[in-house]
């Protein structure tokens, strides 16, 4: 799993510029990065990196997400994509994404990757130190301002909590 650091430079420092303050602007970051971010109706999924020849950003991709769904869902979600777009471009680029993300055996692979570095991308540590440095000290509190769930936070500091 590649951390911010070990990312290609330019998308590291990309993503570095929208981490300075909370929350973290991850639309900021997907338009950045040539994705283009609209929301449908797409259950059962929250969300889809999809080659997109309509509403796709410059690089002609877009990160449709579950309009049903609550913010703090709908961040993790475009992060999640956004990290899939950085990491996986080799098998975005064999075809069909949802065959290669969705089904095959890399799948469970893909998919913890793209967490960790949604993880990583929504809930910088430099960022939660500084708010714990400015008296944030609770989950709750840590979530509100990151607009993330709790549970994610709690996961991100090792915590053990659930919603």
């Amino acid at each position: 799993m590649a951390a911010i650091s070990e990312i290609q430079e330019t998308t590291g420092q990309i993503i570095e510029r929208f981490q300075q303050h909370a929350p973290v602007d991850i639309f900021g970051i997907a338009e950045a990065l040539g994705l283009k971010v609209w929301e449908d109706d797409i259950n059962p999924y929250s969300g889809k990196l999809t080659k997109d020849s309509v509403h796709g950003g410059i690089s002609g991709y877009s990160v449709i997400v579950n309009a049903m769904e609550p913010l703090p869902r709908k961040r993790f979600t475009i992060a999640h994509e956004i990290a899939h777009f950085i990491l996986h471009s080799d098998e975005l680029a064999k075809g069909d994404i949802e065959e290669t993300l969705y089904r095959g055996g890399l799948s469970d692979r893909l998919e913890t990757e793209a967490n960790k570095l949604a993880a990583d991308i929504l809930m910088p540590l430099s960022l939660i130190e500084k708010l714990i440095a400015e008296g944030m000290v609770t989950i709750e509190e840590l979530a509100n301002a990151l607009e993330v769930s709790r549970t994610a936070i709690g996961i991100r500091l090792g915590a053990s909590y659930a919603d």
